[in-house]
């Protein structure tokens, strides 16, 4: 009597093998087009698919034709007050990136009209960011001095922003969106949390009124050079950056208390600046050691394609700054724009919105503009006016035009140092202490990657911090595949149910049966540790004799969803040692790419297809059936 005695009331399909050319088409779809983007162009006429292609590669042309006077009348609210705060944060992040304040205008111009045309998101609002301003005065800040040879440092800047465009619209238009993705979770909350604190510390040089400061970004060097210049404080402009600083934390305050009034905190950066202004004209600032912005040129955005350094000397330090600044402005412009299509329930193409995010730089770089992306603040604003869909932008940057023909003149006494206290309010906001508090909470490895990246950016530099954190999430996720979970199983009282004996007490083995589930793909960095681990399990079970007589060895193969050669070499090592022990290996689940190579590589044929099984359960029950049929008539049996 056989195992073929037992009938099964399920066989394991084996899928019939597709030509190479045909299954490596397939992969290459599932990995850049997942989502199928063009199901809607099947069984349309060429004119359709015209129509279609535009509206895909144009999203504006989508939304245009239902778009209603009641949406315009909330952008036109939504644009307005998001103009209030683009226009001093332009100004201001600006001068956090060594950039004249005229370029911070220009930047919220342009690039947010390519946005409306091309990005996905209703609720994302555009413009510049304080990490990548940041970003920018440190890594080209190395190179050339903004303020001994400011036209190239500008010329740097601008190509720097051409560089990040490229890369970010490469990554849409080849759909390798999923890199962004090695950003984790916890390497943000650091990264922003320890660039924000720089940001806040940097800031100390025009609260402080100093003229000259350190342009490295760690802590260390930072207050270094603000103890350094005790003699140079004055105390005037701390004195009128302390006010202006407590005024608009005071503002976030009220309004997060009362989320009705969210127009009082988005308000406070264009009174600061306003009412700034009025002081140091009335009192005459500028005498008594308080900066000013001083003349800004009125007019629209001045070509500057023929300003592009691809001669430059710089050039490598330029395309590296490019690219890590892309990568910043990216994962920040993504998943905020997520997660405000979250609360709306809408959907954004990832993919689009760096085609987006890349055209604009693109076209900003040639425009008088540096890099731009997808602001939180500004964002959180536009979705608390009750803005409808992307015309908050075009509103936006109507009035930054308005701003830009007329009334720059007016920003001539705006105190720089009401302008470090908008960057630093700003900033406060991005350490987000509970993300981290949470991240403790529920995954300590995790808290280690986001101190990692804090502590790297604090103290080494953001590049640094950067680097650090990737590298150890990365670390992570190939130790979690070198070293799978191998679990024994058990049966859960009354039920057909297995689940493991470390989680379920009072799961029960099966006598003479051993039950293990690997939990992860089988590929050449984990098939030796594997197959030591399989064969642990089933040396300390044989030696356990006192407990149970091992006859057979069941594999659920449930969660090993691929498998390489060297898988293949394992099993079939595995299924040498079991038989030297007079044990027979039997296996469970296993899915349809696993079973296709196990068929190809003529391993079914050497196991014996009647020794794989559906379910861990009809496992079970096919050895049951044979050590009861061993019980009766021991000369019938044989394994």
């Amino acid at each position: 009597m056989g195992s073929s005695d037992y009938e099964s009331p399920h066989r394991v399909a084996i899928p019939p093998s597709k030509p190479f050319l045909t299954s490596f088409a397939s992969t290459v779809k599932e990995t850049l087009f997942p989502e199928d983007p063009f199901r809607q162009f099947h069984g349309q006429p060429a004119s359709r698919k015209l129509v279609l292609g535009l509206q895909y590669f144009i999203p504006i042309l989508e939304w245009t034709p239902r778009y209603t006077f009641h949406f315009f009348k909330a952008d036109l609210v939504a644009g307005i007050t998001i103009a209030s705060l683009a226009v001093p944060q332009g100004i201001s992040y600006a001068n956090l990136a060594s950039l004249p304040p005229i370029i911070g205008l220009y930047s919220s111009f342009v690039p947010p009209l390519i946005y409306a045309m091309l990005g996905s998101s209703r609720d994302l609002a555009v413009g510049t960011v304080a990490v990548a301003s940041l970003l920018i005065s440190s890594m080209l800040g190395k190179e050339v001095s903004p303020v001994e040879h400011p036209k190239e440092y500008v010329q740097l800047a601008l190509t720097a922003t051409f560089f990040a465009g490229v890369f970010q619209a490469s990554l849409g238009f080849l759909r390798l969106g999923f890199i962004v993705d090695f950003l984790s979770h916890a390497t943000i909350v650091g990264f922003m949390a320890g660039a924000a604190t720089v940001v806040c510390l940097q800031q100390l040089k025009g609260i402080l009124g100093l003229a000259h400061f350190t342009h490295e970004t760690d802590v260390v060097s930072v207050l270094g050079s603000v103890f350094e210049q005790v003699h140079q404080w004055r105390w005037e402009s701390g004195l009128l950056g302390c006010c202006f600083l407590f005024f608009l934390l005071l503002t976030r305050y009220y309004s997060k208390r009362r989320p009705a009034f969210f127009w009082i905190n988005a308000m406070a950066p264009l009174t600061s600046i306003i009412m700034g202004s009025v002081i140091v004209y009335l009192i005459h600032g500028e005498r008594h050691g308080i900066e000013v912005i001083g003349h800004l040129k009125k007019g629209l955005n001045p070509p500057t394609l023929t300003e592009l350094s691809f001669g430059s000397p710089h050039l490598t330090t330029t395309i590296k700054t490019g690219i890590v600044t892309g990568i910043i402005a990216l994962a920040e412009g993504v998943a905020v724009g997520r997660s405000f299509a979250m609360v709306k329930n809408y959907h954004i193409d990832g993919n689009k919105e760096m085609i987006a995010f890349g055209m604009m730089n693109i076209a900003g770089s040639c425009t008088s503009c540096y890099l731009t992306s997808g602001a939180f603040s500004r964002s959180a604003v536009n979705f608390n006016a009750g803005c409808k869909s992307a015309v908050s932008n075009i509103v936006m940057a109507i009035a930054v035009m308005i701003t830009l023909l007329f009334l720059t003149p007016l920003f001539y006494y705006t105190p720089l140092v009401v302008l470090a206290s908008i960057i630093t309010a700003a900033m406060l906001g991005l350490i987000d202490y509970e993300a981290a508090f949470h991240l403790w909470k529920l995954d300590k490895f995790d808290f280690l990657v986001c101190i990692s990246s804090y502590a790297g950016v604090v103290f080494a530099s953001i590049e640094v911090g950067l680097v650090t954190a990737v590298t150890l999430s990365l670390l992570r996720l190939l130790i979690s595949i070198a070293r799978p979970k191998t679990l024994a199983l058990g049966n859960i009282p009354n039920s057909t149910i297995y689940r493991s004996i470390d989680q379920y007490p009072n799961a029960a083995k099966i006598p003479g049966v051993l039950i293990l589930q690997i939990d992860a793909p089988i590929y050449f960095a984990n098939a030796n540790y594997l197959r030591e681990r399989i064969s642990r399990w089933i040396c300390e079970e044989v030696e356990d004799r006192l407990k149970t007589t091992l006859q057979y060895v069941i594999l659920d193969m449930s969660g090993v969803s691929g498998m390489d050669t060297s898988g293949i070499t394992m099993l079939q090592e595995i299924k040498k040692n079991v038989d030297h022990m007079d044990l027979k290996l039997v296996l469970a689940n296993p899915r349809s790419e696993v079973i296709k190579k196990l068929d190809s590589s003529k391993f079914v044929e050497s196991l014996g297809q009647e020794w794989i099984y559906l379910t861990v359960d009809e496992a079970v029950a096919a050895c049951n059936f044979m050590l009861h049929t061993c019980k009766l008539d021991p000369l019938d049996c044989h394994v």
